[in-house]
């Protein structure tokens, strides 16, 4: 970073200045009511506890609104201390903000609530504006209205510095400029300029913090550390963004929590104060040094992911001012590392479910939203109060979660929105649902239709989205070579509508679409073995049809909140139905015999399930691993169903002249379907088991 000789003379004047007046000005505050925002979350949990802890003469009033990363759990150690008072609230109420601090007699308020994960803000920016941004403003402006506050203390992230250069010496100190790199450190520096003003231009005595990565007990498991650690309990690999040389520094939370005691009796009003450690580690070494904790070797043990859109290569802070108010780092990285994993291994089930979090690149909308945390046990007091409180009966918006007598937190129930109720894949999902007592409902609005769709989401208020309707051609895809508007409307425009409104409210969509968008070619010759990757660009456009969907397809890579599912020749155990591949060559009087790549519905489409559950996206070729030909089928279709079967073959020559367009024949790669599911059949497995082997059976009864 370049920057001419005057700026960087003015920002060390303005360093030396702030020292200076660090070191002149000494006398302690002492506050009576603090309101701490986002206290059920990871640091501000430890700074409550601590406070409360500490300070038995100071109220402590802990303000969060339950969001996919807090847990009331995390406030267990003040819960029977009669100087805490918890309020389920959003920042974002200027209504209850303003209540409270007047009910309460606020005079301090320490601001951490926040979306703070970096890989969210990529896929889901705009909420990372309303939180950061707006509830800071609210925060300010109620502030302002009440003219109560003694003290506003801010806290910010080292990332709003930007990348440090890999060669400085010297950290980023408090007077560096602000170049943040992604959307979330955009949105706290915004917050920042927020609270400089509101400093500057009303005289709110606010203090800002910026702190390096802080890691310890109770941190939700998007983290890169916990999450390592949370993997190599289930003995899975640990994945790395890029090539893993990103170096950051790491504090141990309980010396964060100890830095905002020391700022909060010590800080000078209208000063920022960097909490940083010198000790820097890349990536990859912490990765490696989770692997010696669990004895698993790194070099087996360590992916390289896809990096994400934007990774500062390092951020390195100046902590000499906090220093100087007479703080320091206590806890080694070899200690505080052992301390954390221990805490995982005997609280594993504290966060829930949380296997959408341990993907390589989460995103919120991976995980239901407003997920609501519990304490073990009865949230009663010795009076048979609840300890926690809404500041008034009329504060709807304040509702203390009700009471569960179960030890674990409750899992969010699954609610499925589905399109395609007349289809044939979308009346299965449904009985699926029915089978596994999943709460679903049909979507009634056209796909195409953007109003209806925002309905149904809006009425139906799910947490995942299928899409198995679409045209498939009535009675089969030659229908679409005459009705190509018609085709486009549902299969490109409904599917891009449906993509786009889940991903405006976060949601993530199964969508369901097809392998018929490859055909053999001189890199996958039939019979090769060699099958189409997810990866690969189509190849078959000889049908109308297939040229739709591998154009939605491409334009849905640009949409992160979906899961593509390329099926193929769908079949299913119920030989009566028209739409069952066996069912339809069975009553072909001439069929042709090439292998291909086949979905057996039975076994996948519970799978689906089981996907959406885990949160996964991307593009997935939805078949049984291997292929099977016409004929091999019809040979068991005659084993096992109708022994006096006949059949006769006809090439592709002579089917050409009873079809309008052509059929897409194909071998297509299951392996990334069965890495993720291990037990998945094999096209002639799955065959047998889930289709004749049944059948059989009711035909002989």
């Amino acid at each position: 970073m370049h920057r001419n000789l005057n700026s960087v003379l003015i920002e060390v004047v303005c360093y030396l200045d702030s020292v200076n007046r660090g070191f002149s000005n000494m006398a302690e505050y002492t506050p009576k009511n603090i309101l701490i925002t986002g206290a059920a979350g990871f640091i501000a949990s430890h700074v409550a506890n601590r406070l409360i802890r500490n300070y038995p003469d100071y109220k402590i009033v802990v303000l969060d609104k339950l969001d996919y990363c807090s847990n009331l759990k995390n406030l267990l150690p003040a819960r029977s201390s009669p100087n805490f008072k918890f309020v389920k609230g959003d920042i974002a109420s200027a209504d209850l903000v303003n209540f409270l601090l007047i009910t309460e007699s606020i005079d301090t308020i320490m601001h951490f609530a926040a979306q703070t994960h970096v890989d969210n803000s990529f896929g889901n920016s705009f909420e990372f504006t309303k939180n950061n941004i707006y509830g800071t403003h609210v925060l300010l402006e109620a502030c302002k209205v009440t003219g109560q506050i003694r003290r506003f203390i801010h806290v910010s992230t080292d990332e709003v510095y930007g990348e440090t250069d890999e060669d400085a010496v010297v950290g980023n100190h408090e007077a560096s400029q602000l170049l943040p790199t992604n959307p979330y450190s955009a949105t706290k520096a915004g917050a920042e300029m927020l609270v400089m003003a509101y400093g500057r231009s009303y005289g709110l005595p606010v203090i800002t913090t910026r702190g390096n990565n802080v890691y310890g007990p109770n941190q939700f498991p998007e983290k890169l550390i916990p999450k390592f650690i949370l993997l190599a309990m289930q003995g899975k690999v640990l994945p790395i963004h890029g090539d893993g040389s990103n170096v950051r520094s790491y504090l141990y939370c309980e010396d964060v929590a100890e830095a905002f005691e020391v700022i909060l009796h010590k800080g000078e009003v209208g000063h920022v104060y960097n909490i940083g450690t010198k000790k820097e580690r890349r990536v990859i070494d912490v990765a490696t040094d989770v692997c010696k904790l669990f004895s698993m070797d790194p070099e087996t043990s360590i992916k390289f992911v896809e990096n994400r859109p934007f990774n500062d290569q390092r951020y390195f802070l100046d902590d000499e001012k906090l220093k100087n108010l007479g703080w320091s780092e206590r806890t080694r990285w070899e200690e505080g590392l052992k301390i954390t994993m221990d805490w995982y291994i005997n609280n594993p089930d504290w966060w829930g479910d949380v296997s959408g979090a341990l993907l390589p690149h989460p995103r919120t909308l991976m995980m239901p939203g407003g997920i609501e945390r519990h304490f073990d046990g009865a949230e009663k007091c010795n009076d048979g109060s609840s300890p926690y409180s809404s500041a008034s009966q009329n504060q709807t918006k304040m509702v203390v979660p009700v009471s569960k007598s179960s030890g674990s937190p409750r899992k969010p129930p699954l609610k499925f929105l589905i399109y395609g109720r007349t289809g044939w894949l979308g009346g299965l999902l449904g009985k699926i649902c029915e089978k596994q007592g999943i709460v679903y409902e049909y979507g009634k609005g056209r796909l195409e239709d953007r109003s209806l769709l925002l309905a149904d989401i809006q009425s139906v208020k799910p947490t995942h989205v299928f899409n198995a309707a679409g045209v498939t051609g009535r009675p089969n895809v030659d229908w679409c070579e005459t009705h190509k508007t018609e085709t486009i409307r549902a299969n490109v425009a409904g599917t891009l509508t449906l993509a786009d409104v889940c991903r405006e409210h976060g949601l993530l969509m199964m969508n369901f679409a097809t392998g018929c968008i490859f055909e053999y070619d001189a890199n996958h010759p039939e019979g090769s073995g060699i099958g189409f990757k997810e990866e690969d660009t189509p190849n078959f456009t000889g049908s109308f049809y297939s040229k739709t969907k591998a154009m939605v397809e491409e334009l849905l890579k640009e949409y992160d909140n979906v899961c593509t599912l390329r099926v193929r020749m769908p079949i299913s155990s119920d030989l009566n139905n028209p739409r069952n591949f066996i069912t339809k060559i069975s009553r072909y009087n001439k069929v042709v015999n090439i292998p291909n790549s086949m979905t057996i519905l039975d076994e996948l489409l519970p799978i689906s399930v089981e996907m959406a559950k885990r949160n996964l996206r991307g593009i997935w070729n939805f078949t049984n691993p291997g292929v099977v030909s016409h004929n091999e089928i019809l040979e068991m279709y005659k084993e096992y169903i109708d022994p006096g079967f006949k059949w006769a073959n006809f090439t592709l020559e002579e089917q050409a002249k009873v079809i309008v367009a052509p059929r897409s024949n194909n071998e297509m790669d299951a392996s990334k379907l069965k890495k993720e599911f291990p037990e998945l059949l094999s096209i002639k497995e799955s065959l047998i088991k889930y289709v004749f082997e049944p059948n059989k059976k009711t035909s002989a009864a």
